[in-house]
């Protein structure tokens, strides 16, 4: 969220910002609504002043023995009780007017996120491993899944709806086994700390992480008016809503693994088939809180913790970077991390790595005190899948079928499946 003395001082840059993402100047427009907000603050402010000005000098006329003054103050007093609460009103819509612009806007990409309208201009920094070249008909999750019977959409189905699905014996191990060697790795190797965050949060912690107020409709929400979490960033970057931490303490280091749950509101009809695009889904989060000078070294390592998930589990992968148009709500600069599925004959992301500078602290009111002591600052907060297990359950079975229908466990993956190296069918 921006602060609108920083719009008003930097005008130009704001509207470049937006220029480069595709959107209108707007700079003026809020300048300019802030300006009407600001002067109807100060006329309240005289309007009180001078009711209390009156209301004193009423005492003063009546000891005085003034009393045509006295009613002439009176009268004035009583005008200005009747326009008062008017004034308010006005100068409590406009700020609201200001604050659903300023909330209801994204943030800025950094200097060094490239332009373009859409992903077909995202850019390619690296690949690892080789997408594998099979001398059989390969099949895609859904296929090796349902031969094996394992995996379940009719059924799932009939109690929820599309896009649920039931795993059953190894494939359900196997999406629990995923869980457990990305938290081992990320909290054993990589320094994260492992948390259990509610699933379900009031309003300002959705507002804090951007979902609020502009994609409602992308969210689950209770009947008592809290929202079912769409990944474990809310909970967890919230964990620093309102604090005021220690330098001394950043960067903080989270991981979680957590159901997530998405309406998926206007993706109709994309990726329907199977489990690539699902309501209820689990992902292993990593959030850190860092220090500004720190959150972009931050944001490459958290990337780079995504990426050695995925070549400990030998699979195919390529990093990129999203450009303007490709951006989230809330990122000034994102890593896509996408893997290869040989059912799709494609990469596709598994990991989301943004860095959202102090957009999501501003809105959450996230701050951190420096060492001198003076004052307070804005911390930077940033996010990844580390990574999302259902994509890599579809990717390990893709990419490490055989011939025969079986699929290859990554050694990695043994440990958590007491030994087992492959799963066939009803295993």
């Amino acid at each position: 969220m921006f602060d609108i003395k920083w719009i008003r001082e930097n005008a130009a840059a704001f509207d470049a910002g937006r220029a480069k993402m595709g959107l209108n100047p707007l700079a003026q427009d809020l300048i300019d609504l802030d300006a009407r907000h600001r002067a109807a603050q100060t006329e309240l402010q005289a309007l009180q002043s001078r009711r209390n000005e009156a209301s004193k000098a009423i005492g003063v006329a009546m000891r005085e023995g003034r009393q045509d003054d006295a009613e002439a103050l009176k009268a004035e007093v009583a005008a200005l009780k009747t326009k008062l609460p008017e004034e308010e009103v006005r100068a409590r819509d406009l700020a609201a007017q200001l604050d659903e612009f300023l909330a209801g806007e994204p943030n800025l990409p950094d200097a060094e996120t490239p332009e373009g309208e859409d992903e077909d201009a995202n850019v390619e920094l690296r690949r690892w491993g080789t997408p594998p070249d099979f001398d059989f008909n390969a099949r895609d999750h859904v296929e090796l899944g349902e031969a094996m019977g394992l995996i379940d959409f009719e059924t799932a189905a009939q109690m929820s709806g599309a896009r649920f699905v039931i795993l059953k014996g190894a494939l359900a191990r196997l999406e629990r086994a995923l869980a457990q060697f990305m938290l081992d790795t990320h909290t054993a190797e990589f320094g994260y700390i492992e948390v259990s965050p509610p699933l379900l949060v009031r309003d300002a912690a959705l507002f804090g992480t951007g979902q609020l107020p502009k994609f409602a409709d992308q969210q689950f929400r209770s009947t008592d008016d809290r929202w079912l979490i769409p990944t474990a960033e809310v909970s967890l970057t919230n964990m620093a809503a309102g604090r005021i931490l220690d330098e001394g303490d950043l960067p903080q280091r989270f991981t979680a693994h957590t159901a997530c749950f998405r309406s998926e509101a206007g993706a109709a009809g994309k990726d329907t088939h199977g489990m690539l695009r699902q309501h209820q889904f689990y992902k292993v989060e990593l959030v850190s809180i860092a220090h500004p000078e720190q959150s972009e070294e931050e944001h490459q390592r958290m990337t780079r913790c995504a990426e050695t998930v995925l070549e400990r589990l030998e699979l195919p992968y390529r990093t990129v970077v999203l450009c303007t148009g490709d951006l989230g709500f809330s990122a000034h600069r994102t890593y896509d991390v996408e893997v290869w599925l040989p059912g799709q004959g494609r990469y596709r992301e598994i990991s989301s790595c943004s860095n959202t500078g102090e957009f999501q602290a501003r809105r959450m009111d996230a701050r951190f005190r420096p060492a001198d002591g003076k004052g307070t600052r804005f911390v930077h907060t940033l996010n990844g899948s580390g990574v999302a297990i259902g994509r890599a359950l579809i990717a390990v079975l893709e990419n490490h079928q055989r011939a025969d229908g079986s699929v290859h466990i990554p050694s990695a993956l043994r440990p958590y499946m007491a030994g087992l190296e492959t799963i066939g069918p009803q295993s």
